[in-house]
């Protein structure tokens, strides 16, 4: 049912979207709003060589695991999977041997429509096969896909569809506080407070509730793509990582307004 509704909200404006071919739609997708790269290249000099060839690390104390190679090479990366098998992959978060894949936001991706989960399948296998082997992860408890963030009331046509694309960007997932490693989103949704530690230093999610005070109430909608797409505050403070500023930027102005359209609609909290 969710679906469905996406797939309504989106069909006037996918139009000239779905002109495209689904490689190039997957092409986009994956490299704008989806920033799969920010998590599935290799980090530093090697990402220039190794795109989407996974091995960055991520740990908690209830895991160790590193990225998947989201290349076609049939021996470390996904071409020898299947189109529903990557699928499976991306809106369930369960590899083919049914493992659950640690912090791939799936709870996000469940609302993918048909079309653009197929183009995203497409898209990776028109990928460069790269030969890059992934440590196998370790898992000191057993876990389970987060539920999904919850569903806005009834929204206007533009902000209907910046709700799908914030979504399948996985806004919420960064920008809601966790608890014990836990996410707050269905009761603290986009109140940010959740930090990232990495060669930056240490970065905290801001408030992108339509609070006036804590969060995005105040801001134009030029302030707001300027922080999406070039990292620079409202104020002009420069923005930290792991933002996907340069990913975001590739966006076009229509999805950019329409995501901008539903920021304002998520209510304000502090």
């Amino acid at each position: 049912m969710i679906r469905l509704v996406f797939a309504v909200a989106l069909g006037a404006s996918a139009s000239s979207a779905f002109a495209q071919s689904p490689t190039q739609r997957g092409d986009y997708l994956v490299n704008s709003i989806l920033n799969c790269g920010g998590c599935h290249t290799p980090r530093g000099p090697a990402g220039a060589e190794k795109p989407f060839a996974g091995g960055n690390l991520f740990e908690t104390p209830a895991f160790k695991v590193y990225t998947s190679n989201l290349t076609p090479d049939k021996e470390t990366g996904l071409g020898n999977w299947t189109a529903d098998q990557i699928k499976n992959a991306v809106m369930k978060g369960v590899r083919p041997d049914g493992t659950v894949l640690a912090v791939m936001p799936s709870n996000y991706y469940t609302v993918l429509t048909q079309r653009d989960a197929d183009a995203i399948v497409a898209y990776l296998r028109s990928l460069k096969p790269i030969k890059n082997s992934v440590p196998t992860p370790e898992y000191k408890v057993a876990l389970k896909v987060d539920a999904p963030p919850p569903a806005p009331g009834k929204l206007r046509r533009k902000a209907r569809r910046g709700h799908y694309l914030a979504t399948i960007g996985h806004c919420m997932e960064c920008h809601s506080p966790r608890e014990k490693g836990v996410s707050l989103v269905a009761t603290e949704m986009g109140v940010g407070k959740h930090e990232f530690k990495g060669p930056w230093g240490v970065s905290t999610a801001r408030n992108i509730t339509s609070d006036k005070e804590k969060g995005l109430g105040n801001w134009t909608d030029a302030e707001i793509k300027r922080a999406i797409t070039q990292g620079t505050s409202k104020n002009g403070d420069k923005l930290k990582p792991p933002m996907g500023f340069a990913a975001y930027a590739k966006m076009t102005d229509q999805d950019m307004g329409d995501m901008i359209a539903y920021l304002r609609t998520v209510p304000a909290k502090q």
